[in-house]
Order: structure tokens, then sequence, then C-alpha cells
């Protein structure tokens, strides 16, 4: 059996984070010594650091929070496509590939996803793509840059559009070491209550029809 790929971004004291937003930091706040019997750790972070997952009640306030959300959508059959040639991803670019009726669909853009660094720019995902996945029966978009929206992004459409279209989002994720393809996935969330978002651990496993 295939082994599962990690296509997360390992949470270290220096991994970039959204300006203005809450920095990644882990410490041990008791020793072994201390304590007599155990180390203990504590994080302080912002719940967009890293691979993440974006709650609806994050652009939405009355949107559902991380706890409310379906687990289903974040487990199960993921197809993988390269959109690295362009920087500008509309339908008419997304028409060019098959879906094979999974409904969860992966990015891998023109963005060098270097975890150390927060970019200036993304490639740009047109508002418009929400309609045509949902008609392809796309229920999560995974994309492997910060945000689905630009970081100026006041409006935040496209995370506006998809949700308006029932598509949920799956962002920072790490594709470069990823062939195109199909994938079993998996990015749970972490059952935070009243959350707009979560830290995952995303994971891809190759199906046989890749090997075909």
């Amino acid at each position: 059996m295939s082994k599962w790929i990690d296509i997360s971004q390992a949470l270290t004291n220096d991994i970039a984070h959204w300006p203005g937003d809450t920095p990644f930091n882990y410490k041990l706040s008791a020793t072994k010594e201390q304590t007599g019997s155990a180390n203990i750790g504590e994080i302080t972070t912002s719940l967009h650091i890293g691979t993440h997952i974006d709650a609806p009640f994050h652009f939405n306030s009355n949107g559902k929070t991380v706890d409310q959300l379906d687990l289903d959508l974040y487990i199960g059959k993921a197809i993988v496509i390269d959109v690295s040639h362009t920087d500008n991803i509309t339908a008419a670019v997304l028409e060019n590939y098959q879906f094979d009726y999974a409904t969860r669909l992966l990015l891998r853009t023109s963005l060098p996803n270097n975890p150390k660094r927060f970019p200036r720019e993304f490639p740009y995902l047109d508002p418009e793509i929400a309609q045509f996945l949902s008609e392809k029966g796309i229920q999560l978009l995974g994309v492997d840059i910060p945000s689905v929206d630009a970081p100026d992004s006041k409006e935040l459409t496209t995370h506006h559009a998809l949700h308006r279209h029932g598509i949920h989002i799956l962002e920072n994720i790490m594709l470069k070491h990823v062939i195109p393809g199909s994938y079993d996935l998996i990015a749970l969330p972490l059952a935070i209550h009243g959350a707009d978002g979560s830290p995952v651990r995303a994971v891809l496993r190759p199906l046989k029809e890749n090997e075909s």
C-alpha cells in the first residue's frame, strides 16, 4: 500500500504568519525537572497559521464554525491538478482538466510555497470558478497559497463565492513534491468550539489509478 504524503507546513517558531496575526510560538511551560514527571508544552497562534481550513464564520458572522462542519468534507478522494502555467486561475483554465468525480480539488499553483516567508502576491483565483466547480460537484477546494483571495482584499470575494456554492476552503498546502493525479486526502480540523478556522495536518495517499 502506498505511503501517506505530508502536504502540511510544519509549525515552527519561525513559520510565516499573516501580517497583523498572532505568530506561532511553542515553548515548554514546565520541564520534567520542574514537574518531576513530564515536559509540558504550550502554544500561542493565529488559527490561520500554516496549513489550515477556513470555516464560513471566518468571513460570514452567520456562517458555521469549525465544530459545526461535516468531517466528511476533509476525508476522501481528491484530485491534484497543476495550474502553475498561469497566475490567473479562471473557469476557462479549469475546463482543461478532468476531475474524475472527486469532490475535493487541490490546486498546485505557480507560487513557490516557502513556509518561512509570507508572499506579497498570490496567483489570482477568479470568483467565477465557484460556479464552475460546483457544477463539477466539488465541495472542497485546496490551494498551496495562504488564501483564495489577495492578501490585501477586504471583500474576500472568492471566499464568499465559494461559500455561496457550497465549497469549503483548505489553504497553504504544500504540493510541489506531489504528482498530479488522484489521492486519498485527510485534512481534519481540530474540534475548536466556535472557531473561525483551524490548523490541519493534511496528508495524501496515491490511489492505484495513478500507477495505471
